[in-house]
């Protein structure tokens, strides 16, 4: 049988890397890229200040109780832009099929190339460390499933294969929380469903795992046997476009939420129509101050692109959600595409497989971006 040589390569801490690369006096430092004031987040934490458990998304005030010589650096979305540029001219140096699923990660399919896939991933980490002075950490297999766990096995630096003959063994060993879309939410499930590893997962029909996870079911029943048919697709159609902003004060009354939405309102028509980009579901997100996040979704029979017209969505699907008195801490509006013929109201679920390829890169500049007014 011919299997196919994928490739994932994902950078070690990229932005803490490229300041450290960048800034000599920050080397062998702890630092964290992001905003130290206010309601800011962590947007990525070099391995230095990871050693004090200080991870991304983490809010600032935490970190820095974790680590007080933290060294706060402000995040350059356009330098970090431009290093990714280069990363992935190296990638297509050794084949075209590079498919980027964020600023600091991607997949390649190196099937049709002469040598080993392993061969190709020692020559990728080798080019970034030589040109750019940074490092990778990449995972080797047959599908892209297997090839992402991989890449995480051993950072940083790393470099894991997991070939065909050892895939089941090495999936039967893996924790539920190492399979790709099983967020917390859908983990406590499976735990409470008594699975907690690949391998009770392949002991349970595709009947049993459908009727607990839906359609994700269907994946983990595959990735649990080691089966992963996606391709590595060069080019993808954008799904949704989104604006999110952290208030500077918590918001409880709607007046006030309403209010701190005109300025995400304004930046997400902008977004559309500077990728001419046209969708008919709106999707609206909170997070509480105490980083519970709900979201509420509507599906119209056009797409959305006036103001009224939005602003006449976000009042209704605020008036879905009932605020805490702790308030509100953050709130996005998002604009995606659906086939749906009728209208439909839904709360966004916890996993969507495909946002793992789709949205990571807009996801990582928002973290960058999560400060008062950012």
């Amino acid at each position: 049988m011919d299997y196919r040589k994928i490739i994932h390569v994902d950078m070690d801490a990229f932005y803490a890397s490229v300041e450290q690369r960048d800034r000599p006096e920050l080397r062998g430092k702890p630092i964290a890229v992001g905003h130290a004031e206010g309601r800011g987040v962590v947007a990525t934490a070099s391995y230095e200040a990871r050693k004090f458990g200080v991870h991304s998304a983490m809010p600032s005030f935490k970190a820095r109780e974790l680590c007080p010589s933290l060294i706060f650096v402000p995040p350059d979305m356009e330098r970090y832009a431009a290093v990714s540029q280069q990363i992935r001219g190296i990638f297509r140096r050794f084949t075209p099929l590079v498919q980027p699923i964020s600023i600091d990660e991607a997949f390649l399919d190196v099937s049709e190339t002469q040598g080993s896939g392993t061969l190709a991933a020692v020559g990728i980490k080798r080019a970034i460390r030589e040109e750019l002075h940074l490092t990778a950490s990449a995972g080797v297999s047959y599908n892209k499933f297997l090839a992402k766990i991989a890449s995480d096995w051993k950072k940083p630096d790393g470099l894991f294969v997991v070939p065909p003959s050892a895939a089941l063994s090495f999936i039967a060993e893996l924790p539920v929380e190492k399979f790709w879309g099983v967020g917390p939410v859908t983990a406590r499930r499976m735990h409470e469903a008594g699975i907690a590893t690949g391998a009770d997962l392949r002991h349970r029909s595709m009947t049993e795992l459908r009727a607990l996870f839906g359609v994700a079911g269907e994946a983990f029943w595959r990735f649990a046997r080691g089966i992963d048919p996606r391709p590595v697709v060069t080019t993808r159609e954008t799904k949704s476009v989104g604006a999110e902003q952290t208030l500077e004060g918590n918001a409880v009354e709607v007046s006030e939420i309403l209010a701190f939405l005109e300025p995400v309102r304004a930046s997400l028509l902008r977004r559309l129509a500077r990728n001419q980009f046209l969708g008919n579901t709106v999707t609206l997100k909170l997070k509480f101050a105490d980083f519970r996040q709900v979201t509420r979704s509507i599906t119209l029979h056009h797409p959305v692109q006036s103001p009224d017209e939005m602003l006449r969505l976000e009042r209704e699907l605020l008036g879905e959600v009932e605020i805490p008195r702790i308030g509100v801490r953050l709130v996005g509006l998002t604009v995606s595409k659906s086939g749906g013929d009728t209208p439909d109201r839904t709360r966004q679920p916890e996993l969507d497989f495909g946002a793992a390829e789709e949205g990571e890169e807009e996801n990582k500049e928002a973290a960058a971006a999560e400060a008062p007014g950012g």
